[in-house]
């Protein structure tokens, strides 16, 4: 029998950035584990955990990633398998950190909706037909999530523990995935995970960019099967 599979989603993000590979599963035990209800990762990745099955397969995008990097630090024993899909296994850059709460206070002031409209869904595609559509599900998610949740990640991200150490101890099968123009986690934040992993797969997608999972549903759903039948 497969094992189940938990997913994170990344920053403002819900279960509908893993629609398409949701879909493709078929019978395959699927859970979705916000990441919404703390401002600190390792809380985060506790809470992950105590909503989780006894042993499961990993996978997170973005911010998604980088819990699922503090899961299998605090348990490496039920983490099977592991898959880092468009994230940084390194601490919050000084510059990025000192913006963090002026953001939070500009979402709080203007709405989170103008911080994710300005600030954010830019940076998150790859040029190209239906990067409309993506983005205007990015605000839906968003606003279903509001400036609390913002506000709560936002803090996480900004005091996340680098995880080089927990991908060199980690020995299950890996995937570490990126889209070709994702420019918020570049490539060589990906080599690192693979050289970290020597046994992952590094996976580039192509016409995708920071949200490869909707982007380019097909090549990425492929990239997640063969992980999963590893």
């Amino acid at each position: 029998m497969s094992l189940p599979l938990v997913l994170l989603p990344g920053m403002m993000c819900d279960g509908r950035l893993f629609a398409p590979q949701m879909a493709a599963l078929g019978r395959r035990a699927v859970q979705v584990s916000p990441v919404t209800e703390h401002d600190s990762v390792q809380a985060l990745a506790a809470d992950v955990l105590a909503h989780a099955p006894p042993r499961f397969a990993l996978a997170g995008l973005s911010m998604g990633g980088i819990v699922a990097m503090e899961v299998a630090r605090q348990a490496p024993d039920r983490v099977d398998r592991l898959a880092l899909l468009d994230t940084n296994p390194r601490a919050e850059a000084p510059e990025v950190q000192a913006n963090r709460v002026p953001q939070i206070e500009r979402a709080r002031a203007n709405g989170v909706e103008t911080v994710m409209r300005d600030e954010m869904k830019p940076n998150y595609l790859a040029p190209g037909a239906g990067r409309e559509a993506i983005l205007d599900l990015c605000m839906d998610m968003a606003l279903a999530l509001g400036v609390d949740v913002f506000a709560r990640q936002s803090i996480a991200l900004r005091d996340r523990p680098d995880q080089q150490d927990t991908l060199r101890a980690f020995h299950g099968p890996a995937l570490v995935l990126m889209g070709e123009h994702d420019r918020l986690c570049p490539l060589d934040r990906h080599e690192l995970m693979h050289r970290l992993m020597p046994q992952s797969v590094l996976t580039i997608v192509p016409d995708a960019g920071h949200l490869s999972t909707l982007e380019n549903p097909e090549k990425t759903t492929a990239a997640l099967l063969r992980w999963l039948e590893d």
